[in-house]
């Protein structure tokens, strides 16, 4: 028992978030305690203790286009796929990432943007690539689906902790991962994870939903639709 590792606990506020039409962000709230062996947290002397926390979308295939000017007209250049990148990417922690883990460990747990592990569908060289990887982060930076937060955990008595990120409107749906991890003197000492499942509701999860299952019949309708409503146009403005 004396040589075992401290156990995170971890939990979130909430886990399943409901998308309705209205809905403009929501503060997610991951928290938990640190169990060490025999009971006694750390010594101070020995180092400070960290905690780093990834919530994580569903990862998704990417087209990243290059604009380039010709003749004053924006047109599109250079192209890059990959096979997958994250589709919502936020990292909090009690530290900057820099002071706490070194490049290869951020690297290997992908702990800030930085460090993402992005898959490119096709070889290019490193100075392209580099230069997409930093175009898609830049452009995902921008809508906030992609942050890092260096002040956003609190721990409290060196035993228990918690996080604040938020989550921003326009939020993909799906099966998110909450990653929680403890952190001394650079090194990993655990690990837990948590599902969060962010999904539609009322009428737009109907919506989805039928997209989704009943393809056919969704097209169908949505063009029977369109149809209806354009003579249903097209008869009122003849009459007025």
């Amino acid at each position: 028992m004396g040589q075992a590792k401290p156990v995170l606990v971890p939990d979130v506020s909430q886990r399943n978030i409901e998308i309705a039409y209205s809905f403009t962000g929501a503060e997610l709230l991951l928290f938990g305690a640190i169990l060490y062996p025999r009971g006694r947290a750390p010594d101070p002397e020995d180092g400070p203790v960290d905690i780093v926390v990834v919530v994580k979308g569903p990862t998704q295939a990417v087209l990243v286009r290059e604009k380039e000017k010709l003749a004053g007209i924006w047109v599109n250049a250079e192209s890059m796929r990959y096979r997958s990148a994250p589709s919502f990417y936020a990292v909090a922690s009690s530290r900057p990432i820099r002071r706490i883990v070194d490049e290869r460990t951020r690297a290997i747990y992908e702990l800030g943007v930085d460090s993402l592990q992005l898959s490119p569908a096709s070889g290019a060289v490193p100075e392209v690539q580099g230069r997409f990887d930093r175009g898609l982060v830049a452009l995902r930076t921008r809508t906030g689906l992609f942050y890092e937060d260096s002040n956003a955990v609190e721990i409290t008595g060196g035993v228990l902790y918690r996080a604040r990120v938020n989550i921003p409107a326009r939020v993909p749906v799906g099966r998110f991962t909450a990653e929680t991890f403890l952190i001394q003197n650079g090194r990993v000492l655990a690990a837990a994870v948590r599902p969060i499942d962010i999904r539609k509701s009322g009428f737009e999860r109907f919506v989805a939903t039928s997209a989704e299952r009943y393809s056919i019949t969704y097209g169908l309708v949505a063009v029977a639709l369109s149809v209806l409503l354009g003579w249903g146009a097209g008869a009122i403005w003849r009459r007025f």
